[in-house]
């Protein structure tokens, strides 16, 4: 049986660029104009800083918009609890990147469990 492969890898060109796009969003909204709101990115993580609670679900939101218009999946987004420092809270996103053991072997068992052929004739695209 032929052998292939399964990724699930986040881009990290695309993912810095929709971290600008959602930063450039910040920056001309009304409701955030004298806000101290940012996104700081490191690696696959991103740190969501504002001054209260709601505007960090919509910094989120403004996140899961950008990923989608870069081609990532939002539901890669792995967010962590919502952290009180003075006037100041932070939520740190982490990006999913690649697939659990567990789920790669399911998928794999998947797959063979259909027990597709093909004919001599066909060609596979690498």
């Amino acid at each position: 049986m032929p052998s292939f492969d399964i990724v699930s890898e986040v881009d990290l060109h695309e993912f810095t660029n929709a971290v600008d796009q959602a930063g450039r969003i910040i920056q001309t909204r009304f409701d955030f104009k004298g806000v101290d709101a940012k996104f700081e990115r490191n690696e696959l993580t991103v740190t969501i800083y504002a001054e209260a609670d709601f505007q960090l679900t919509q910094m989120e939101d403004m996140l899961r918009t950008a990923l989608i218009k870069c081609k990532i999946d939002p539901l890669a987004m792995q967010l962590g609890d919502v952290e009180t420092a003075g006037k100041q809270v932070k939520v740190l996103v982490t990006m999913q990147n690649g697939l659990e053991t567990m789920l790669a072997k399911k998928i794999v068992k998947l797959i063979k469990d259909q027990k597709i052929k093909r004919s001599k004739d066909q060609k596979i695209k690498r």
